[in-house]
């Protein structure tokens, strides 16, 4: 029986988005005759893990639906075992970008696909804690369902499960490795006040995540479809397309990976950086791969934390880092453009040491641009007052530090690519239940099964995603 991983990170209270993932294993069990592993990856606070340990609990009972909720203690001792059995260099920096003290979007999808890999699944699905589903006639709509007709099979024979083919002969023997789809409802990024404050505002601060080499025109047509997806018309029948994908129409927290894929490259595993688990899908485009790319849209939505007081300076953090980042990631977007079908192997697998050496070739560019980036925020911020003035002085004294990070991350990504076939393999030969920790998991809706749940974790702070 082929196995999967449906995979919920979280550093929040989320018992309803545990109670809908829920349902969507079942389905894909039911439907697709799949066993699904639910990984729930929490690094939320002892008691909000406690609530979410009941929902797990409350979940009905459904054949070959399998929950794994794993606490950051649980998941620290995973990858212990994990780096030490692979023997790679520098184990304690290895175990600090897997699973950091910051929010990094990266790391936490990382972990789950090294857990993926020790679980024996063919293939991870994603989604995210402050994101829902859509409904049609009352019933939800899970984009599992085109995951689990195309991803791992040949562009060729995934022909028959979609309803638009568009996708050149010459790509009919690549597996597919990547479906996706996007998100209605609110931005994907929280910027959207700032375009109501000053459109004028708006343009100049997003238009930084764009090549400076980039004409005016190509800037505008960014602006204009960045953190968008696909705005807000619901869900009426399915729509499905076979090609190399147009990655803009895709959004992380409604994908999923062929194992092909995420066991040959990691995300980058940068802290407190939006989009920085957005990777992979520059490497399916670029490589290229065939993708299905469809219209099972997920619904986004903010919590309220990210617009007031910690909670928003720590977001708009994040969006800042995002905008340096792009200094060093735009050179490798470029030559992963320019390498094209070399990207692979003859047996289409991604040559990941490749893509380290773009990533090392970038870390030494000139860091005038992101000097100039974190000027243009300062004086934008100022402009609209209030809270972003406050967020401008916040953002004053980190200058230095934050080039510096960015500059680092880079680095790490490089670093932790040269490890990840070693850390595969190892969380392969380790699997879930031999790691040190007894294993958490239990079968879907078997209340009292002992070990069914991790012990509560401390207040560690939070390594999950918060997108």
């Amino acid at each position: 029986m082929r196995r999967i991983c449906l995979t919920l990170p979280t550093n929040r209270a989320c018992t309803a988005t545990i109670a809908d993932i829920g349902e969507e294993a079942a389905y894909a069990a039911e439907h697709f005759g799949v066993e699904v592993r639910l990984l729930i990856l929490d690094s939320s606070d002892g008691s909000t893990f406690s609530e979410h340990a009941k929902a797990v609990e409350e979940l009905p009972a459904v054949p070959n639906v399998i929950v794994h909720h794993l606490d950051e203690a649980r998941q620290r001792d995973f990858l212990r075992e994990v780096i030490r059995r692979a023997g790679v260099a520098g184990p304690e920096l290895l175990l600090d970008l897997m699973l950091p003290d910051a929010v990094s979007y990266g790391a936490c999808t990382n972990r789950a696909f090294l857990l993926a890999a020790a679980l024996g699944c063919e293939s991870i699905h994603r989604r995210d804690s402050d994101s829902g589903y859509q409904r049609l006639d009352g019933e939800p709509v899970f984009p599992i369902h085109h995951e689990l007709l195309s991803l791992g099979r040949s562009g060729a024979d995934a022909a028959d499960g979609v309803t638009e083919n568009t996708l050149d002969r010459a790509h009919g023997a690549k597996p597919v490795s990547m479906v996706g789809a996007s998100f209605v409802g609110e931005l994907s990024v929280d910027v959207g006040e700032i375009k109501e404050l000053d459109a004028g505002v708006y343009h100049e601060v997003v238009s930084l995540w764009a090549p400076p080499e980039w004409s005016a025109e190509e800037i505008g047509e960014l602006v204009q479809e960045s953190f968008v997806g696909a705005g807000t018309e619901p869900f009426g029948a399915d729509h499905s397309v076979l090609d190399i994908p147009d990655i803009w129409r895709l959004d992380m927290c409604n994908i999923g990976f062929d194992r092909e894929l995420y066991e040959r490259v990691p995300l980058p595993p940068a802290t407190a950086t939006i989009g920085s688990d957005y990777f992979l899908l520059h490497v399916v485009r670029h490589a290229p791969l065939p993708a299905v790319v469809h219209n099972r849209h997920i619904v986004n939505y903010y919590t309220a934390e990210r617009r007031t007081g910690p909670g928003f300076l720590a977001y708009q953090l994040r969006f800042v880092k995002f905008l340096l980042s792009m200094l060093y990631f735009h050179p490798v977007y470029f030559d992963l453009e320019a390498a094209g079908p070399e990207l692979l192997d003859e047996q289409h697998h991604v040559r990941a040491a490749t893509i380290a050496g773009f990533a090392r070739r970038t870390a030494g560019a000139d860091r005038a641009e992101n000097v100039r980036r974190l000027d243009v925020v300062d004086r934008c911020y100022r402009r609209l007052g209030g809270k972003y003035a406050e967020f401008a002085d916040h953002l004053a004294p980190l200058r230095e530090r934050l080039l510096d990070e960015a500059q680092a991350d880079i680095e790490y990504f490089a670093l932790l690519i040269d490890a990840w076939a070693p850390l595969v393999a190892a969380s392969r030969a380790t699997g879930l239940a031999q790691s040190p920790v007894p294993d958490s998991a239990r079968p879907h809706g078997a209340a009292g099964t002992p070990g069914a749940v991790a012990a509560p974790p401390a207040d560690t702070g939070s390594a999950a995603e918060e997108v």
